[in-house]
Formats: C-alpha cells, sequence, structure tokens
C-alpha cells in the first residue's frame, strides 16, 4: 500500500498551476467534468423553490451554532456520552493522531478501514499510523485510487477527479492484478470490490468522519454514496468518528435543512445514497467521537473569517471557481483546495499560504453557489489586504500594486498608459509583449485595441452635428 506524504509541498500557487496547464488536455478536461457536476448542481437546485430560504435558513442556524458553540458541545457530549459513546477532545492534529492511535493500540488493532474524512487528511492520520505498523484503507473509492498512487486527495468530494479512467487501469493492474489495459469502469469497479471487501471482513476498527452532529441527541450522521462507511462500521467492533468541532448543529429538526442542501450542492443529487445516524455504539462494541479543534477556536474569533467555519464541505464552490476548474486541486498545496480552502489555509500558515487568496479572479461565482452563503470572495479580498499589510507578498508583487495603483489614481498616467498599451499590442511584434518575462501574458492573447481611445471617441461624438451617424456603436 502507496503511503502519502505527511504534509503537501508549499511552492506557490502559479508555480504549481503551471505544471498542471502544462498539459493542455488534461486541464480541459478537468474544466469540464467540473463544471459537468456545476451543471448537475443547478439543474437540482431549480426543483427547489424555497432553496434560498433553505439557504438562508442554514447561514442562520450554523452562525448561531457558532455563536454558542461551547454550550452546544458540552450538550453534545453529555447526550453522547450517556448513549454509551467515548468523547474525546483534540486541541491539535498530533493530539488527534494520538488519541485515535491510543484506542487501536489499547485494543490491539493492526488493521482499520477508513470512509471519507477530510479531517483525517487535515491532521495526516493515515501515514501517522502507518508509521506505527497499522495498516489503514481508505474505502471510499476515489480515495482508493489516490492512495494506492500516494496522493492526496485533489477534491474534497470527487477526491480522484483529476485521474482518467485509463490511469486507474494502470494503478490497479499495479496494485492489485487487474488485467492491463482493461480501463472498463464497470470491470474496475467490480474488482475494487472484491478487493475491498476482503479489507472490510479482516478489519478489526473502522474510522469515519462526520457530516454533521446533533447537540441535542448526541448522534453522528454521517453520508456516502458507496456505503462504504456503513460496512466499515458495522462489521468490526469499533468504531472512531473523527470530527471538527464546527460540525455541530443544535437539533434534530435542523438536520433536514443541511441534507436537502449537500447533495445538490456537492453532486446534484436530490439526497446521498446513504444517510446513516449513529447514536451510541451497537451492543457489545466501541463507538468513540474525537473532536479536534486545531485552530478552529482562533478562526472563530476572527470576525472577518469566522463564517467559513459555517462550510458544510459540499465542494461546490470549486466546481464552479474557474480558477481551481483549470489549475487543479494540487496546485493549493492545501488539504481543502479551492475558494474555501484559500480562505482557511491563511488562517492556519499566512506566510506558507500567501498565494491563494491571489488565486481568485473575485467574480464571486463561489458565494452564489454556497449553500451556506458564506462571503467567500469577499473573504478573499479581506485577505490580500491583510497579506499586503503583513508584508507576506512578494516585494514584486508589492510594487506592482503601488505602481497600478499611482497610475489609476492619476488621469494623466491613466491616459498615458492607456495610450501605450494600445500602441504595445498594435504596432509590436508579438514576442515582445509576449516572452518569458511577462507570465501573465503566457496563456492569454488580447484582441487587437482601437486606435482611438474611448476618450476620444466620445469627445468626437460629442462635436458631431445631431442627426449625423456617430462611429461609436
Amino acid at each position: 500500500m502507496s503511503s502519502r506524504s505527511e504534509a503537501p509541498t508549499h511552492a506557490d500557487h502559479p508555480t504549481l498551476a503551471n505544471r498542471f496547464t502544462a498539459n493542455t488536455d488534461r486541464a480541459h478536461w478537468h474544466d469540464q467534468a467540473l463544471w459537468f457536476v456545476r451543471q448537475k448542481r443547478d439543474r437540482m437546485v431549480k426543483l427547489v423553490p424555497e432553496w434560498e430560504l433553505l439557504r438562508q435558513s442554514a447561514s442562520l442556524i450554523k452562525a448561531h451554532t457558532l455563536a454558542n458553540l461551547p454550550k452546544y458541545l458540552e450538550q453534545f457530549e453529555s447526550e453522547a456520552t450517556a448513549r454509551g459513546a467515548i468523547v474525546h477532545w483534540a486541541e491539535n492534529a498530533e493530539q488527534h493522531n494520538q488519541i485515535v492511535h491510543r484506542i487501536l493500540e489499547e485494543n490491539r488493532v493492526q488493521r482499520v478501514v477508513k470512509s471519507k474524512s477530510m479531517l483525517t487528511e487535515e491532521c495526516h492520520l493515515n501515514p501517522y499510523l502507518e508509521s506505527r505498523g497499522i495498516e489503514v484503507v481508505d474505502t471510499d473509492l476515489g480515495e482508493w485510487i489516490v492512495q494506492l498512487r500516494g496522493e492526496p486527495p485533489s477534491h474534497i468530494v470527487l477526491p480522484a477527479i483529476h485521474i482518467k479512467k485509463e490511469e486507474v487501469s494502470d494503478t490497479f493492474h499495479r496494485h492489485i492484478g487487474t488485467e492491463a489495459g482493461n480501463a472498463d469502469p464497470t470491470y474496475l469497479t467490480q474488482q475494487a470490490r472484491k478487493r475491498l471487501r476482503e479489507k472490510f471482513l479482516a478489519a478489526q476498527a473502522g474510522i469515519t468522519g462526520v457530516n454533521f452532529a446533533v447537540a441535542e441527541t448526541g448522534g453522528l450522521v454521517v453520508c456516502t454514496n458507496e456505503g462504504n462507511a456503513d460496512l466499515g462500521v458495522s462489521l468490526p467492533p469499533i468504531h472512531i468518528a473523527c470530527m471538527g468541532i464546527e460540525k455541530l448543529i443544535p437539533r434534530f429538526i435542523d438536520l433536514s435543512v443541511f441534507t436537502r442542501l449537500l447533495a445538490r450542492s456537492a453532486t446534484g443529487q436530490p439526497i446521498t445514497t446513504y444517510t446513516s445516524h449513529f447514536h451510541g455504539p451497537r451492543d457489545g462494541c466501541q463507538l468513540h467521537i474525537v473532536l479536534v479543534d486545531n485552530g478552529r477556536s482562533n478562526l472563530r474569533a476572527n470576525t472577518t473569517y469566522q463564517e467559513a467555519l459555517q462550510c458544510i464541505r459540499c465542494g461546490a464552490c470549486m466546481n464552479t471557481c474557474p480558477v481551481y476548474r483549470r489549475s487543479g486541486g494540487y496546485s493549493y498545496s492545501n488539504t481543502v483546495p479551492g475558494p474555501i480552502g484559500s480562505v482557511l489555509a491563511p488562517a492556519r500558515d499566512a506566510a506558507a499560504a500567501h498565494s491563494l487568496p491571489y488565486a481568485c479572479t473575485l467574480c464571486g461565482s463561489c458565494t452564489d453557489v454556497c449553500p451556506v452563503k458564506i462571503p467567500l470572495h469577499h473573504q478573499l479580498l479581506a485577505w490580500r489586504g491583510e497579506l499586503a499589510e503583513r508584508k507576506l507578498i512578494p516585494l514584486s508583487k508589492r510594487v506592482s500594486m503601488k505602481l497600478g495603483r499611482m497610475v489609476l489614481g492619476t488621469p494623466i498616467l491613466y491616459r498615458l498608459s492607456g495610450w501605450l498599451v494600445r500602441f504595445a499590442l498594435r504596432w509590436l511584434p508579438h514576442s515582445v509583449t509576449h516572452n518569458h518575462l511577462n507570465t501573465w501574458a503566457r496563456n492569454r492573447e488580447l484582441p487587437i485595441p482601437p486606435s482611438k481611445s474611448f476618450r476620444r471617441l466620445f469627445r468626437e461624438r460629442q462635436h458631431k452635428p445631431a442627426g449625423r451617424e456617430s462611429d461609436v456603436t
């Protein structure tokens, strides 16, 4: 079994994006695949007349929960404990990993099956356990594919979206002995099911993430489309559920709002195939719940970015983002990529993630599709200002931004620069304006500009006799 790296590399976004876009065919394919999911989401949303009301309700519920988080966490612990679960608290990723390892060690567990959990990815649980002699098998098909390849997920809902079926075929052939060159999805799925079924039957513990936790009942909700989470915690006697503290909602009735939003936003389905509820352990078994902070309390205390904790990890912002679709998930060097990741990453390490808020066109599409109404593009703009103020962006960018502000704020310089740009694009050789020094123009072409500026055309129109045709269209 290939092991994932402990943490993603922290090269800047433009450098990593250039590696991805160097393969033009793959970049276009990736773009179209994610846009297809976005279109499915749009079609499903149109079938729900009260969609905006649901979004507003979800946003208010999450905001209320975050405002009263300590109270609801204590209530959840009390209710979960009363139903036989054992609740653990982890301040950071290291404590989370230690707690999980201690549970496994105390129960002499050597084989673990795990369903998709972005929190365990965030904490790098897999390599931590594997380095201590414990076999961990991801049972979500996409997660298993990237695990075999020694890669992290590139998308929080579609972890292997960057991999084509022919590459899956090669991966399976190398690792599980499937027929060489057979890229039929049905065949590959059948072979994966066969091998994973063996892992389920041999597992001594199952680890899951948590989509929602209900303070009122102490219950957990896990949403999947493959049923792997259910199988993974039904066969072994130990279930370890790992959740960030922001996954809490106050009441069981609130859950109906989020289950209607989640699948429609994520994959364009009315609901996930499996929506599983866990209230305490099975008879004779164990349920451990690990509540993880890992910087969430600090983010909650920041009024500018705290709404990012409302995220329900649907991935809709990634599916719609023109930058993510064209640059791939690995260009973000963060467990959670895309717009939401570009807000969360600087909160944890602003210096390492300084380029991410600039990997955004500020088009606002991410905010428009977010099911809990996180103002993502406003938060990204706020991060730009903060990173610039803290001088965490490169000197070249700071200088160019100051020059841009000077030009845009000085009418004479603005008019002169416009004339220079029109002249350069009309008369200078293409190699002068598009060369290796001008990285902005590397993958961009501009139309030939008009010979006259808008200001000049406007003045000429003002002086034309009434009734004559204008040359301004």
